[in-house]
């Protein structure tokens, strides 16, 4: 009887923002899987559990949830003004691929500190104390991310005070710079139907007006009350629906299709991670998921974001860029909801609590440009070591 013996590879098990994953440094990893293709989707789909026909993933690093299902892969930059290049991998739990179409902006959060943690930033850049301003190539999309990491007698320093709704305990904060977060690519432009607000047409299902942004990830925003929402929904409201689901994912599809993202509507099956499909709304006072009292004062706009199919249990990272870059240009559907004034910053509510972001967007020829935005998370190392997995290259 044949059989694959187990590996051991170095890994480090980290929370970025309301997220955790398994993170890697590229040189560490088996030989064959140092490389994109489909030995390094098969060893990245057996670490995390994947595909789990059951969706549990009792059987590696995954926790059944968009959130926990990820993966990240760290190498030394050689590209000039950059410290190192950070490639995400988003690992469907039912199904065996991997998404490599976006960022995840939650475990964003973790790369620097992981980055100086394995030796992949000069020294020269990293203060004894103080703060580490690291560069980092974000591969999936081409852009750039600026991480201020804080340091303590030479260790990145993750305990602290500030707290971050969707995460139980309190961290040291971190601040994330994201240049220049407008999509490129197979993305398009800013607007990739060239207008903040669109009349979405979905076969079957009906026609919402839509704010379709390529910034931070490739988002669709439609208005809560024209798919029967309030803006105030929790998990459970969502997920617990099928109908509703197919519905979403349906919207989902269509949304990608008129955004260029994909030629057929059956391709967005094979694309979960990108776009987001989200849901806006005017404050409300609702009770958050840990069972907090959020105010309608408390905040300026309500947004609810799905991932990977499901109702996200916070907000993604990088959906909070797009949210941010939205309410910074007048007209789009989270701008109006907030409001419909200018602002460089809005504060959203979502399932677990708020978040306050920062975007500097501007008019230049008719055309807008966003040139940062900006979110404070935390990071902490979970667990370090190897992970053991069955591979053969």
């Amino acid at each position: 009887m044949s059989f694959t013996s187990q590996i051991k590879i170095p890994a480090t098990y980290m929370r970025g923002g309301t997220s955790k994953g398994v993170f890697f440094a590229v040189e560490e990893l088996p030989e064959a899987a140092r490389v994109p293709g489909p030995a390094r989707d098969r060893l990245l789909l057996r670490v995390i559990g994947s595909p789990d026909p059951y969706g549990k993933q009792i059987d590696g690093m995954g926790a059944a949830t968009s959130s926990t299902s990820k993966t990240v892969l760290l190498a030394r930059s050689t590209r000039p003004d950059h410290d190192v290049d950070y490639l995400f991998g988003q690992v469907a739990i039912d199904k065996a691929f991997v998404d490599w179409s976006g960022n995840c902006g939650n475990l964003s959060a973790a790369v620097g500190a992981f980055a100086i943690t394995k030796g992949l930033v000069d020294a020269a850049r990293v203060p004894q104390n103080g703060v580490a301003v690291v560069r980092v190539w974000q591969a999936n999309i081409g852009k750039t991310i600026i991480a201020h990491v804080p340091m303590s007698n030479g260790e990145v320093q993750e305990t602290g005070d500030f707290e971050l709704d969707g995460v139980t305990f309190p961290a040291a904060e971190l601040v994330l710079e994201f240049m220049d977060p407008a999509e490129e690519g197979d993305g398009g432009a800013l607007f990739p139907t060239g207008n903040v607000v669109d009349d979405l047409e979905v076969p079957g299902v009906g026609t919402y007006r839509a704010t379709m942004i390529n910034s931070g990830i490739p988002t669709i925003f439609l208005n809560a009350a024209e798919l029967g929402y309030t803006g105030t929904e929790l998990q459970d409201d969502i997920n617990n629906d099928t109908a509703a689901l197919k519905k979403l994912e349906t919207i989902r599809a269509y949304g990608a299709l008129k955004m260029g993202l994909i030629k057929d509507v059956a391709e967005a099956a094979s694309r979960q991670h990108t776009p987001k499909i989200a849901w806006v709304a005017p404050p409300k006072a609702y009770t958050a998921s840990s069972g907090k009292a959020i105010g309608a004062g408390d905040i300026d706009v309500l947004v609810r974001a799905m991932s990977m199919g499901k109702l996200h249990h916070a907000m993604m990272g990088t959906a909070s860029v797009a949210i941010a870059t939205a309410a910074a240009i007048t007209g789009t559907l989270v701008n109006l909801a907030a409001g419909g004034a200018e602002r460089e910053a809005v504060c959203f509510g979502h399932p677990s609590g708020t978040l306050r972001v920062g975007s500097k967007a501007k008019l230049v020829n008719g055309d807008w440009e966003v040139s940062k935005a900006i979110m404070s998370r935390s990071a902490r190392v979970l667990m370090s070591g190897w992970v053991h997995v069955p591979f053969e290259g």
